[in-house]
């Protein structure tokens, strides 16, 4: 039998710290499920103390997850292992993972304690976490810049208590691939089969995958990563590098490979996308748009004769499907259900039904639909608040002499309101408007357009990040349309939506550990 590398996913947790990936409850619990569609060994579905949204969701995720493990992070605090061990209670397989920093620099500055002292909280928290899990992970913070006779001794008290799991971060992502080798190599002959070892690299230097793929060869089983390698700064190491790289390279790593169904690494990297409002770079390996695309004369001759002749690895093997275009106006509600099916997305009945009607309206529209499109119409499904507003029209005067200036009319409590308004541009024109009916004032922090497919026609999705109160998160909308500008102005109304439906939720939460 092959030796297993366990992937322990932390897109929703790690990767939702990206500036601008924050999700709703609803759309973590698609990507879990596509995670586990995946294959996905771990999945680290939050922070359960940071808030009551975190705890709600890694909670639903515990209820509805059944092959792959469901994990909470927790520092090595007494409340936050009670939080994360009553978040996954549910689960049919759960872990703890808890952490506490291992560096001089970290133990110093930030702890302010002593090396015994950080000894003694970490047996302690590995202990408490045992009274709700069997299976703890415990991680030394910042050891890619800690003492290796450290990380001995506390890796030793820490299994004595009961860590089945020791990770090993490079948390600022600041080793190199020889360094991680021989400090994964030395962990490993003074660990044994005493407990599994992971890493979890970040990409400062953009060395995360290298870094975890030489620890493998020296005995890590277990790698952390996120889905397009999504995570604070320059992000963590990408699942799908990470797991094409055992798969293509036998020959390096022999008898090494890991469980996950590669077929699923296009669609799950398409659903964390459209969710998250972040496209992975075009020639990002692996998921990029142009990672099998071939513009050279020469490339394209080659792999005309002999696909080999430039690609490695087939499209197919990832489940990118090059004839992409599946629906049409004519296409049924069946079809319509088995098409989100396979795309990996799960929706009751209220939904489906709300989807198959968007749809609807723009297959009247658009000739051709494509997977991408019926994966942001889902998305954008899942994504909405409950409509308090909702755009029933809009139209504008764009002229190029002239203030740009817009009607709006907003659906509120059954009644239609129309207002207009100018701005100094059409965009800013619109959200002046929606904010003059509605009461709220808006600020744009961010504003995203992209065409969803080729041509003409082509669906324009729009992400918008606003805030609405400066004592306050901002919060992110999504629009669609063939016409941008309806497109924006759905967004916004999105994201009003969701403030509204959110602000009770908005309070203060405790601080996120930015690192691991």
């Amino acid at each position: 039998m092959a030796d297993m590398v366990k992937i322990f996913d932390t897109t929703l947790r790690d990767g939702e710290q990206s500036p601008g990936a924050s999700m709703n409850t609803e759309e973590k619990i698609q990507i879990a499920k596509q995670l586990e569609k995946l294959g996905v060994d771990i999945i680290e579905a939050g922070f359960a103390a940071a808030s009551p949204g975190d705890f709600e969701a890694i909670r639903k995720i515990s209820e509805v997850v059944r092959d792959s493990v469901v994990c909470s992070l927790a520092r090595a605090v007494e409340k936050d292992i009670k939080a994360a061990g009553e978040a996954v209670a549910p689960a049919r397989y759960k872990r703890i993972h808890t952490f506490i920093a291992t560096s001089p620099i970290h133990m110093k500055y930030k702890l302010r304690m002593e090396p015994q002292e950080v000894i003694r909280r970490a047996v302690e928290a590995v202990r408490y976490a045992r009274e709700f899990v069997e299976d703890v992970e415990f991680s030394c913070e910042d050891a890619g810049r800690s003492e290796m006779s450290f990380l001995k001794e506390i890796i030793d008290e820490v299994i004595e208590a009961g860590a089945s799991t020791i990770n090993i971060p490079d948390t600022v992502g600041y080793r190199f691939p020889h360094e991680m080798a021989e400090m994964i190599k030395e962990l490993h002959d003074f660990i044994g089969d005493r407990a599994v070892i992971s890493v979890h690299c970040h990409n400062d230097l953009g060395l995360a995958v290298a870094n975890s793929l030489y620890s493998v060869l020296n005995g890590a089983r277990q790698v952390e990563c996120t889905i397009n390698g999504l995570g604070e700064r320059a992000g963590n190491a990408a699942l799908e590098e990470i797991v094409m790289a055992i798969k293509t390279r036998k020959d390096i790593f022999v008898g090494i490979d890991t469980r996950i169904n590669t077929r699923e690494i296009y669609p799950t990297s398409r659903m964390v996308a459209a969710i998250t409002g972040i496209e992975p770079q075009p020639n990002k390996a692996i998921v990029g748009k142009n990672a099998f695309a071939h513009e050279s004369g020469i490339h394209q001759d080659g792999v005309l004769k002999h696909r080999e002749a430039y690609e490695i690895m087939r499209a197919e093997d990832i489940g990118l499907d090059r004839n992409a275009i599946v629906l049409g106006k004519h296409s049924g509600r069946h079809a319509f259900r088995k098409k989100i099916q396979e795309l990996g997305f799960s929706l009751d009945d209220e939904e489906l039904n709300k989807a198959f009607e968007r749809f609807k309206i723009l297959a009247d529209k658009k000739k051709e639909i494509t997977d991408d499109d019926i994966r942001v119409l889902i998305t954008n499904e899942i994504a909405s608040a409950p409509e308090v507003y909702k755009l029933k029209k809009l139209q504008i005067n764009d002229c190029s002499e002239g203030v740009p200036s817009a009607a709006v009319t907003i659906e509120f409590e059954d009644q239609e309101i129309t207002d207009a308004g100018i701005g100094d541009g059409t965009i800013d024109a619109i959200f002046k408007t929606i904010d003059r009916i509605t009461g709220y004032q808006g600020r744009l922090h961010d504003y995203q357009v992209q065409a969803v497919s080729k041509g003409k026609d082509a669906l324009a999705k729009v992400v918008v990040k606003v805030v609405f109160d400066e004592n306050k998160p901002a919060v992110i909308g999504h629009g669609l349309s063939i016409d941008t500008m309806i497109a924006s102005a759905r967004a916004y109304v999105s994201a009003l939506n969701s403030y509204i439906s959110m602000k009770d939720m908005l309070r203060q939460s405790i601080d996120r550990p930015k690192e691991i």
